[in-house]
């Protein structure tokens, strides 16, 4: 085959969007999210107490992020930053979203580009499993947002065990007036693409299991996003996995335990199918929480059995406990075993690596993440980023991370108080227990602009937070049924002669 031959053949498959480099094997890929889990609750940073034997060999295997960062404290609009690539406060995500299936304006909005979306034009089969929470009227259902699989719920929560799901919404009493509960939705039936579906086991069973022959039905380059909600409430676990974990003698810990433990022997599954496959080397696999464990706060009193040492705080927070999260990647082909990396890194960075990695469509908003792989391999010797922000509704709340410091205005939990900055040297004290705000006003100066210049390019939150979303739903309805039924009470009887 001469060389003029060989050009003309790169040319054509690349004018039919093909990899110019037609002759590599696109890299498979996995994103495996779990939900509220606390940093210290995985062996590979450091848990003695609960057992993940294949999250541990993966991270020893791979790469450990010893400062991977979420781009929120709680579920919902981390999980947009994460699947778009992009900070969410540019698109007004700040709240979760409620489940609602009849509202068309309240999910991702239509026109942000998600991982799959990029990456189905090169070829990639794309599939999602488990909890999507991205909103749930027809617009926002995954297979409209690139997904050709989706085999999961569109709530933010979901019963563990399929005897507890009814398709009656859980109502809760409040000085005697109906309004749906935080969770809800959490006890519909699940979905396979577009219609009902079934599982007849513990849910993370069976979600690991889906997982596990989608990836042995693909006949080419894939991407699954395999969004775990374990460890989050309701705390549930079959008892095989609970009576493992005896010597614990917090039971809400005993049970969050064997969750951790059902969701690492799932990700066998999966590793598994890859084994069986021969695709585990060439398949890039990212683990992360979508943000710190639970911690104990007002209205959450007993939400203490999450464990994210050696850091302060944990979900909802802005210190380190509530975004710094477990986060490991491994991929035999491309990334170095045993490699743990101290640079910040988002998860914002896995929509940019995929897109990278799969040759995906990069037009529309711009990814904001990067490509790690040339910084894990050091082609790249410096920090993937300037810096990382954060921030919570419209900015009550935010952060500021830079390889060397943190700036931050914490989450005051009780109402009559008022957040005061942080400024913290994250280098010598990247525990945040020694506040510099006094001591050292030029640094703190040049995060302030930092952050406000990142600030300045978002947009105000657009959305309702779950519970006041339903609370006005339920309004809404209320003051139309008192309309017409003073339409009713006008009508005068058509008197027929």
């Amino acid at each position: 085959m001469n060389q003029y031959f060989i050009w003309c053949l790169v040319a054509i498959c690349s004018s039919l969007n093909f990899s110019v480099d037609v002759w590599a094997e696109k890299p498979n890929f996995i994103v495996i999210v779990a939900d509220d889990l606390g940093y210290n609750d995985v062996g590979f940073n450091g848990s003695e107490e609960i057992s993940t034997p294949v999250l541990d060999r993966l991270a020893s295997n791979g790469v450990v992020f010893k400062n991977g960062y979420v781009t929120h404290p709680y579920c919902g609009p981390s999980r947009a930053g994460l699947i778009t690539g992009r900070y969410q406060a540019r698109f007004g995500v700040e709240v979760n979203f409620t489940n609602s299936h009849f509202d068309r304006h309240s999910g991702l909005p239509v026109d942000e580009k998600t991982f799959a979306t990029r990456l189905k034009p090169a070829g990639y089969r794309t599939g999602v499993i488990g909890k999507w929470h991205l909103g749930a009227s027809y617009p926002f259902h995954p297979n409209n947002r690139g997904f050709d699989y989706f085999y999961g719920f569109l709530s933010g929560g979901l019963t563990y065990f399929p005897e507890n799901v009814t398709t009656n919404h859980p109502l809760v009493l409040d000085s005697g007036r109906p309004h749906y509960s935080a969770n809800e939705g959490s006890y519909w039936p699940l979905m396979r693409n577009n219609k009902g579906a079934e599982f007849d086991e513990y849910l993370t069973t069976a979600l690991s299991r889906d997982a596990a022959r989608f990836i042995r039905e693909s006949d080419q380059p894939f991407c699954l996003y395999l969004a775990y909600n374990a460890p989050h409430g309701p705390l549930e676990a079959p008892k095989e996995f609970i009576d493992r974990y005896k010597h614990i003698d917090d039971r809400r810990r005993r049970i969050y335990a064997a969750m951790i433990e059902a969701m690492d022997e799932g990700i066998g599954m999966v590793v598994e199918a890859l084994e069986e496959s021969g695709d585990l080397d060439n398949t890039l696999i990212f683990f992360l929480s979508d943000n710190g464990g639970v911690q104990s706060k007002p209205g959450y009193e007993n939400e203490t059995y999450a464990d994210n040492y050696p850091y302060r705080g944990g979900k909802g927070s802005m210190h380190e406990g509530g975004t710094n999260v477990p986060f490991i990647a491994h991929w035999p082909k491309g990334l170095p075993a045993g490699t743990v990396y101290d640079f910040p890194v988002s998860a914002l960075d896995i929509t940019g690596t995929l897109v990278a990695l799969g040759g995906g469509d990069t037009s529309g908003p711009p990814i904001e993440g990067v490509n790690l792989v040339p910084y894990v391999n050091k082609e790249i010797t410096g920090p993937p980023h300037e810096a990382i922000f954060l921030r919570l509704l419209n900015g009550v709340n935010w952060a500021v991370r830079t390889p060397e410091a943190k700036l931050l205005l914490p989450r005051p939990f009780a109402a009559a108080q008022e957040g005061k900055p942080e400024l913290y040297d994250m280098v010598n004290d990247p525990y945040e227990s020694e506040n510099l705000i006094d001591k050292r006003p030029e640094l703190r100066a040049e995060l302030a602009e930092l952050w406000n210049n990142w600030n300045s390019d978002n947009i105000g939150n657009r959305y309702l937070q779950a519970g006041a979303y339903q609370r006005n739903r339920l309004k809404f309805y209320d003051d139309l049924r008192d309309e017409l039924d003073a339409k009713a009470s006008e009508y005068a009887p058509v008197i027929v002669e």
